[in-house]
């Protein structure tokens, strides 16, 4: 039993059933033990691996598309350059080393890192020390400085706190962690309800033990991210796995060791995530005044962003067995089974400005 288990037990004798958010956020962000503050969550040494960790061929397309916002822009002199939950850094780099083929670019960007851990903060620093901006960390979006803005988010808002409501005979109430009569942790339900009108239409008939989630932190961000764009120009670039449409369901998952893990088996020491709702996350940014575009799967972002013709120039003059590790990072990042239907790519704008490979209002 580790010993965030043993304070989250305490905690709920002491003050009664915690959220599934409240669980959330205990065990991702505890000072002292929560996951993204001690542990080594990324690449094969940790529990899962990102896109910018299968090939640098992905942080450098997420790079000319930031670029080409930046020209939609009209190109200003100065804008903010942000990244949510960097990771390791490893996106950043890559995305800096394509953008400075265009050194204007560079010269205008104010390079923006918001992360929370310490020692993330630190990984990031060492794999950006040869680049060619020095970055400032934030604690939160709303500490970024004002002006136009280009914002990235890679598997960012898979971790933030989701509440679950469970359907009874008396209404959605909401999904809780408590105790058994044996003091383990368990799933129950609270008293709080959803809502009325906050249940979708097509979920009015839902039978009982259905489940839905909501998103509300996930949503004030990209509504802030919305405002901001509204009001300074602007654009920024949304991938991660969900669903496009509101629905029911469990999505609610850990990853300890690169294995999927019961959620309440081991707090602190495995990732907790859930599906992206990229309906409600468009439906956030417009409410703020920006234009969301039709998302894409990023199968469809990259192979329009010129995937393969990045591949090919990459193989060129390689050994076949480089050539087969480019193709297979190919595969990975894009084809319908690994990582190309499941993880989706939403691009907010502020109005009138195009943002390729997008091309249509959602």
């Amino acid at each position: 039993m580790t010993g965030l288990k043993d304070r989250i037990k305490a905690r709920i004798e002491t003050e009664g059933p915690l959220s599934v958010a409240q669980y959330m956020s205990v065990c991702l962000g505890d000072p002292d033990a929560g996951y993204y503050m001690t542990r080594e969550p990324f690449g094969t040494a940790g529990d899962f691996v990102t896109a910018p960790e299968v090939s640098q061929m992905f942080g450098e397309l997420v790079g000319a598309a930031c670029l080409s916002a930046w020209q939609a822009l009209g190109e200003p002199a100065e804008f903010q350059l942000v990244e949510l939950g960097p990771g390791r850094g490893t996106l950043m780099s890559d995305l800096l080393r394509m953008a400075a083929l265009r050194p204007a670019f560079v010269n205008a960007a104010r390079l923006n890192l918001v992360e929370t851990s310490q020692r993330l903060r630190d990984m990031q620093s060492a794999a950006l020390r040869r680049g060619p901006l020095k970055p400032q960390f934030h604690d939160r979006f709303q500490d970024v400085p004002d002006g136009p803005l280009i914002l990235v988010a890679n598997e960012f808002f898979d971790a933030l706190p989701i509440h679950q409501f469970v359907k009874t005979e008396h209404g959605w109430q909401e999904r809780q962690i408590g105790l058994s009569q044996h003091g383990e942790l368990i799933f129950g339900v609270g008293t709080a309800r959803l809502p009325d009108d906050a249940v979708p239409a097509g979920l009015s008939t839902a039978p009982d033990g259905t489940i839905f989630e909501t998103q509300p932190a996930a949503n004030a961000i990209a509504e802030e991210i919305g405002r901001r764009i509204a009001d300074s120009g602007g654009a920024a670039l949304f991938i991660d796995y969900g669903y496009l449409k509101t629905a029911a369901g469990d999505t609610l998952q850990a990853l300890y060791r690169h294995a999927y893990d019961d959620v309440l088996a081991h707090p602190g020491e495995a990732d907790l995530t859930a599906h992206v709702n990229f309906e409600a996350l468009a439906a956030a940014a417009v409410r703020a005044g920006a234009r969301a575009l039709a998302p894409l799967t990023q199968g469809e972002f990259l192979l329009r962003s010129g995937l393969l013709e990045r591949a090919g120039a990459l193989g060129a003059g390689k050994t076949h067995s480089e050539q087969e590790a480019i193709r297979d990072a190919v595969e990975r990042l894009a084809a319908p089974d690994q990582m190309g239907d499941l993880f989706k790519v939403l691009a907010v704008t502020n109005s009138g400005n195009s943002f390729p490979p997008f091309d249509s209002a959602s």
